[in-house]
Parts: structure tokens; C-alpha cells; sequence
């Protein structure tokens, strides 16, 4: 395999219908990865507040690694793309790939009400599996009200252990947002419920289904899911949770249960593993044939048109006019795009070690364009994002 590194250099940092479907873009002809505007995007996102970055790009056997800043601000060590990092929503994609595992299985029906499945009923029986994997089942999120002050409500939870069953109950302690599949609304209770599901229907710890049916066949050997320790082993990145007062401190947010998040949210990975997974996921190596296309069956989410989701996917149209598919995470102090062409050969991991800044998470998007698109401009900004919204509490808008 051929290698290229690329080291940032930075002042006071380390060297370092209307569906979109499979078809409609080849990562065949794309222009090579820009390794510089990368670092562009890497050095406005430390300038807004980011303590590090890191990007991997792997095409053809080709690995391009950029790297920014610092993964431990304390002991000043220097930010590389092999250090593991809390995913976030990424996670959703593995469950979505147990889920979909067990409808070829037999043991699970898309379309059947997910009450069939389940200890206790959902408040609608029309919730459907199909609702829970696009976000259309109207379950208000939880994590809305939890962390609602950014900061508190992380601290009240860092440390507890949640039942699946306690989660699902403050969420449906809300009316529905809206009529089970009429409207996309996201929603980390989907991800918790399928979670619950999972080990309702199987009597399986959703993290043994993780690593059996996806860690293990991919070898994927800095993917984990510890829940409900709280520490990263290995080499990794500290995350850092801005306060919703952006003029005090950084947190350190490294060990957390993340039981409130589970199944939606909790696994553990690095760039390499993750571009790994991406790219034999819509190869068909762990979801097949026509549930392969089930999942990547796009339905626009955004007013431009340029976003959508599937089933448990998302998908980025791009300048260049690729579309490309995996998910965006975020958790406490962790922002991450995870994304490979539809043929799966070329995938990008991005992470920066930071969130509660929509500044940051919007110009780190940006490593998309340049790993997909090559040449074509980057734009990014220095300025503050004045109201934006996240994967946790993704009801509450932050300023």
C-alpha cells in the first residue's frame, strides 16, 4: 500500500422519489484527495476553538492522513489519524446493520409495528422498524430536555447507567412530533428503541451483535463498544465539550458511560477502521442485496437538497456532483463525518476533538469537498455559526 502523510504545521499547536440511490455516482474519474485544502479546513476549525483535527482518506490502497493540533491539551501530545475517538451518531449505522441483519434473518419485518417486538408498547402501535430507522416514527428525543444546558447535563449523566426502558420512558412521557411516518424529524429514542429491540428479539447484548457480526468480520481492531464503562483504551484523542458560555473553559469529556446514548450512539473506532467499514458496508459485505438498497434509498432532509437519509444513513451531494454516503457524529467532545463513494473505494474519516461549537462542525464538513472533489475551492469561515443544532438535543438551537 502506498502511503502519503501530511503534517499541519500551526502557530501554538503540534505538527500534525427524489430518492438518491447507489447509482447515481462512481468514484471512478474523481480528482485525488487535496491534502492542502484539508489542512485549510483543519486550521480555521483549531482557530475556532477545536483543540485538534485529524483526517483519513483511503482510496485505491492509496492512505492520505492529515492532522492538526493536539489530542491532549494537558500533556501537549500532538494529534495523529490513529488515535481512537468516540463516534457518536456514526453508531446508528451499525445498528442499523444488526437490525437489517435480522430481517434477513427472518426474525424481524420492516414494515411490522415495532410494538411486536418490544418488552413494552410504544404509545402508537402504527411506529413501525422501517419509522425507527429513517427518523420518521415522531418519538420525541429525550435527549432534548437532558441536555438542554449543555454542560449540566452532562455532568448529571456522565457517570449514570440508563436502562434502554428508562430512556424510552422520558421520552414518552412527550406526545409524538409528529404522525408515525409522516415527516422526518431526527431522533436519538429511534436508535435507543431498535437497541432494546435487538436484544428483545435476539437475548443478545447489542454489543456481542456489534462485534460478532461486524467488528470480527471486518477486523476491525480499534472498534469497540464498552457501554457502560467509561474509558477509552489504546492510543486516542481527549474530547473537549465547549460550555454553552463559550468563554469558559473546555471540559474534559473523555470518560463518560454514554448510557444515555447506547445504541445510538456509544461506539468507539478510529479513521482507519471506519473508512474500513464504510466502504464494505455499500459493497454489500455486511447488508445484501435489496436491503442494501433499502438502506441507501435516500429521501431529502435539508432545503437544498444536498442532504439525505436512508435507513440509518446519510448521504452528502457534493459540488462535484458525487453523492456520498455514511453519518455524521457528535458526542461530548467529539465532532465526526464518516463518508466513502458508492462503489466504496474511496472513504473519508474526519474528527475533530470538540462539539457544542457549530462553528467547528460546520467548517469541518467542509473535508468532505476536498477529499471527494479534490480541487475545488473550499470555502471556510472564521465566524461564529449564530444558531445551529446537533445530533444530541437536536431540538434546542445553541448560539
Amino acid at each position: 500500500m502506498r502511503i502519503r502523510y501530511v503534517s499541519v504545521a500551526l502557530v501554538g499547536a503540534s505538527i500534525a422519489a427524489l430518492a438518491v440511490t447507489p447509482a447515481t455516482a462512481s468514484a471512478t474519474g474523481l480528482p485525488a484527495p487535496d491534502t492542502d485544502a484539508i489542512r485549510t479546513v483543519q486550521e480555521a476549525a483549531l482557530s475556532q476553538g477545536a483543540p485538534g483535527a485529524l483526517t483519513r482518506v483511503d482510496d485505491h490502497g492509496t492512505s492520505y492522513r492529515v492532522v492538526s493540533g493536539k489530542a491532549d491539551t494537558a500533556a501537549q501530545t500532538r494529534m495523529d489519524t490513529g488515535r481512537r475517538f468516540r463516534t457518536g451518531s456514526v453508531s446508528k449505522t451499525f445498528t442499523s446493520v444488526v437490525v437489517l441483519q435480522l430481517v434477513a434473518e427472518g426474525r424481524i419485518e420492516l414494515d411490522a409495528p415495532a410494538n411486536e417486538y418490544l418488552p413494552e408498547p410504544l404509545p402508537d402501535h402504527t411506529i413501525t422498524v422501517r419509522h425507527l430507522l429513517s427518523h420518521r416514527s415522531g418519538l420525541y428525543d429525550f435527549s432534548n430536555d437532558m441536555f438542554y444546558q449543555t454542560v449540566p447535563g452532562f455532568e448529571a449523566v456522565r457517570n449514570r447507567v440508563f436502562s434502554y426502558q428508562e430512556l424510552i420512558d422520558l421520552s414518552t412521557a412527550r406526545p409524538l412530533t409528529n404522525t408515525p411516518g409522516a415527516a422526518y424529524s431526527y431522533s436519538n429514542t429511534n436508535f435507543v428503541v431498535l437497541g432494546q429491540l435487538i436484544e428483545q428479539v435476539t437475548g443478545v447484548p447489542l454489543g456481542t451483535h456489534y462485534q460478532e457480526r461486524i467488528f470480527t468480520p471486518l477486523n476491525l481492531r480499534n472498534t469497540s463498544y464498552v457501554h457502560p464503562r467509561a474509558a477509552i483504551s489504546g492510543s486516542y484523542a481527549r474530547g473537549y465539550l465547549r460550555p454553552d458560555d463559550a468563554t469558559l473553559p473546555l471540559v474534559d469529556s473523555t470518560e463518560q458511560t454514554v448510557s444515555w446514548a447506547q445504541s445510538a450512539g456509544a461506539v468507539i473506532s478510529n479513521a482507519e477502521d471506519l473508512n474500513r467499514y464504510m466502504s464494505a458496508l455499500v459493497q454489500g459485505r455486511l447488508v445484501k442485496g435489496d436491503l442494501l438498497e433499502e438502506m441507501m434509498r435516500m429521501v431529502p432532509v435539508n432545503a437544498d437538497g444536498s442532504q439525505f437519509y436512508g435507513l440509518g444513513l446519510r448521504a452528502r451531494k457534493l459540488s462535484c456532483g458525487v453523492t456520498v454516503y455514511g453519518h455524521t457524529g457528535t458526542m461530548q467532545g467529539y465532532y465526526t463525518y464518516a463518508f466513502t463513494t458508492p462503489d466504496g473505494e474511496r472513504s473519508m474519516t474526519s474528527m475533530a476533538n470538540t462539539s457544542n461549537n457549530g462553528s467547528v462542525n460546520t467548517t469541518l464538513g467542509a473535508t468532505l469537498e476536498a477529499s471527494f472533489c479534490g480541487s475545488t475551492p473550499v470555502t471556510t469561515s472564521t465566524k461564529h455559526v449564530s444558531t445551529f443544532y446537533e445530533e444530541i438535543a437536536p431540538g434546542v438551537a445553541r448560539h
